[in-house]
C-alpha cells in the first residue's frame, strides 16, 4: 500500500497500512496534525472503521472497537487514542455506514430515505439507512453475523468466523470461500459451483433485510460480488421470498438489488459528510462529485 499523500478534488488523502493499533493510529493522528498545520484547525473529525464498535455515548467503552476478529484490535479505543493528538469534535461510525452515506449522496442510494448497504469481502458488513441517516438503535447492526439455513451440499463446512463458525460471514466471506474451495474467489471461473451457493447465502441475508426493514433498495458491493453475481442473487432472492406479500411481488429486482456506484472513495466522502453533519446538523447539499463544498 502506498503511504504517499495524494490529492483528489482538493482534499488530502493518504493510505496507511493497518498494522498494530498504536502504529496505525499514530500515523493517522500525524496525518491530521500535519494537515491542520497546512490548512488550519479542523472543525470536526469523523472516523469510519471496521467493527464492532461501541457507539453509545454513555457506554464505558464508547469509541472503542470491541470483540473483533482482527488480531490485536479488540478493546482499542479509537476516539481516546486520537484525542491525545487532535482536540476537535469527533464522531464515529462503521465503515459500511460511511459507505452508505457516500452512496446516498453520490451513488445508488440517491433519492432514497431507506436502504441497506452490504459489503461481502474479507468480512460481511451491513449499513442501514433509515430516514436518510445511518441507523444505530442500541448500537450499530451486525447483520453479517446472522444465522441462515445451510445451502444444499454445504452442510459439512464448519465456517471461518472465530466467534460463530458458520454465521453468514463465516460461510460466504472471501476467507470462507477460500477455506472451503482452496483458492481465492477471484480465481474462480464463472461456472464455479461456489457462486450459486454464495448467492443463496447472500439472498438469505437480503430476505431477512427485506422482511425486517423493508428497505427501498439493497446495495451490495465487496470483492465477492463479481458482476455475474447480481443476477444469481436476484434469482435466489425471488425464490426465497416465495411470492409472499403482494407488495413484494412488484419489486423490480434489477433496481432492488443494485451495485454501488459512488466509487472507491464512497466511505471517505461519507465520513466527510458525517463530520459536516456533526457541525451543521444537516447533510451537505452543494457538493461536487468529489465531495467538495
Amino acid at each position: 500500500m502506498s503511504t504517499q499523500p495524494i490529492l483528489l478534488g482538493g482534499v488530502d488523502q493518504i493510505r496507511i497500512p493497518t498494522t498494530s493499533p498504536d502504529e496505525t493510529l499514530d500515523a493517522v493522528a500525524a496525518f491530521f496534525v500535519n494537515a491542520q498545520s497546512r490548512h488550519g484547525r479542523l472543525s470536526a473529525l469523523a472516523i469510519v472503521s471496521f467493527g464492532p464498535l461501541s457507539l453509545k455515548p454513555d457506554a464505558p467503552d464508547f469509541g472503542a472497537i470491541t470483540s473483533t476478529p482482527k488480531p490485536g484490535w479488540s478493546d482499542v479505543n479509537l476516539l481516546a487514542h486520537l484525542r491525545r493528538f487532535i482536540d476537535v469534535p469527533m464522531t464515529l461510525d462503521t465503515d459500511v455506514n460511511g459507505a452508505a452515506v457516500g452512496e446516498r449522496l453520490f451513488g445508488s442510494g440517491q433519492g432514497l430515505e431507506s436502504f441497506c448497504y452490504v459489503t461481502v469481502g474479507t468480512g460481511v458488513g451491513v449499513g442501514v439507512m433509515i430516514g436518510g441517516a445511518p441507523h444505530g438503535g442500541a448500537n450499530h447492526p451486525e447483520a453479517g453475523h446472522i444465522r441462515l439455513p445451510r445451502a444444499k451440499g454445504d452442510q459439512t463446512f464448519s465456517g471461518v468466523c472465530p466467534f460463530h463458525g458458520d454465521c453468514l460471514e463465516g460461510l460466504v466471506s472471501g476467507p470462507a470461500l477460500q477455506a472451503r474451495c482452496g483458492a481465492a474467489a477471484e480465481t474462480f471461473s464463472h461456472d464455479h459451483p461456489a457462486w450459486p451457493m454464495a448467492a443463496e447465502y447472500i439472498a438469505g441475508l437480503c430476505t431477512n433485510l427485506t422482511y425486517t426493514l423493508r428497505p427501498e433498495r439493497i446495495i451490495i458491493g465487496g470483492g465477492v460480488m463479481q458482476p455475474h453475481m447480481y443476477d444469481l442473487v436476484r434469482q435466489a432472492l425471488v425464490k426465497q421470498l416465495g411470492g409472499y406479500d403482494a407488495s413484494l411481488r412488484d419489486l423490480d429486482m434489477k433496481t432492488y438489488i443494485a451495485a454501488p456506484t459512488a466509487g472507491v472513495s464512497a466511505g471517505l466522502v461519507g465520513a466527510l459528510a458525517l463530520a459536516y453533519r456533526s457541525v451543521t446538523g444537516a447533510w451537505p447539499k452543494n457538493w461536487g462529485t468529489q465531495g467538495q463544498v
